[in-house]
């Protein structure tokens, strides 16, 4: 089987092209915009003649989509996940190879959801900020296009790799530091939303199987539970052997500097934090990040945002994955943290 992969140097790229290459039945081409691709092409700017030229070339069976952006504003987010998709589905219209298409999409499509409910397929998307709404719009092309195709709608992806800028990544770093200056206190804010953790590597099993499936629609792809980014965060301290205080910043309603909310207890395995105590936090901006983390050591916390739009709380109900691709997730969320902070602790 000849699987064309776009985006294979992006974060769940990656782990697709080692998926994929470990497959001695798949015969992998890389497509993307960096010199190591096996082909150099700009989904954003590239044209849908250029591209079906070279399907009809190439003529793979598979097309893996794991291109896009996560940050920027509204027009750059458009450009890269909503126009470089058209450009693809109408690619493979034109072209005769007749390949089937599997889309990498996102929980974010979504939005916000109740909390204590788990999100399936049919639930109506009512994406929260630009990103979701670029992703849904290319979801949307997908399902619209009459090819063979799925879409397999990520929740949130962790593990090795992730990226720095991520929350996760963020504690990371933030650890990082404070165990390299000796800092016996972590300050750490705005954690109470709680998200559907999968590994990377899951994802890519997923893919895989999707692949080789004739699946079609939308298939989310999560853990199945959702876990409080403050219960992460004491995790990650655990296998970072971190053993200082873990201090929670949060906002009070008008409020407009963190204050203490929530304190550390010291147990034989490390810092172990309490639950929440006083007001939740309220979503920052309803139009363009619904939940914000600060990681700081020793100094006053800073701010930065979980761009996704879905609120406090998120989680995927998994069993149209289980179902119709055979798939469940298999690593746990404490190794993808360990693997998370073997990465950082390079850098000590």
């Amino acid at each position: 089987m000849r699987v064309l992969l776009i985006g294979a140097n992006g974060y769940i790229g990656r782990f697709v092209a080692d998926r994929l290459l470990a497959d001695p039945a798949v015969q992998l081409t890389a497509l993307g915009r960096g010199d190591d691709a096996d082909v150099r092409f700009d989904l954003a700017t590239g044209s849908p003649g250029a591209l079906t030229r070279f399907l009809d070339a190439v003529h793979p069976g598979v097309v893996v989509n794991c291109a896009g952006a996560t940050r920027g504003g509204a027009r750059e987010l458009t450009r890269h996940n909503t126009v470089a998709v058209a450009t693809v589905c109408e690619a493979l219209r034109r072209s005769g190879c007749g390949a089937r298409l599997v889309q990498i999409g996102c929980g974010s499509e979504y939005g916000p959801s109740q909390p204590g409910s788990s999100t399936a397929e049919d639930a109506v998307p009512r994406p929260g900020g630009p990103y979701g709404v670029s992703k849904l719009a290319a979801t949307e092309l997908v399902l619209g296009s009459g090819l063979d195709a799925v879409v397999l709608r990520v929740f949130s992806p962790v593990g090795p790799g992730t990226p720095a800028g991520s929350p996760l990544g963020r504690l990371a770093e933030a650890m990082r530091r404070a165990m390299q200056s000796g800092d016996g206190e972590l300050k750490l804010g705005g954690l109470g939303a709680q998200r559907d953790f999968v590994d990377v590597r899951d994802v890519a099993r997923a893919v895989h199987a999707a692949s080789l499936s004739a699946a079609q629609g939308v298939i989310n792809i999560g853990s199945g539970r959702a876990v409080r980014l403050r219960d992460a965060a004491g995790i990650l301290a655990r296998v970072a052997g971190y053993g200082g205080a873990l201090n929670e910043l949060d906002t009070l309603p008008g409020m407009h500097h963190p204050t203490h909310l929530t304190h550390t207890t010291h147990t034989p395995h490390g810092p172990h934090l309490r639950p929440s105590i006083g007001h939740p936090r309220p979503d920052s901006d309803h139009h363009h990040t619904a939940t914000t983390a600060t990681a700081t050591a020793g100094t006053g916390p800073t701010a930065f945002p979980y761009p996704d739009g879905c609120g406090t709380w998120q989680q995927a109900d998994v069993r149209t994955a289980r179902d119709r691709l055979g798939w469940r997730p298999r690593i746990n969320l404490e190794e993808s943290l360990a693997d998370i902070w073997m990465e950082a602790a390079c850098r000590i």
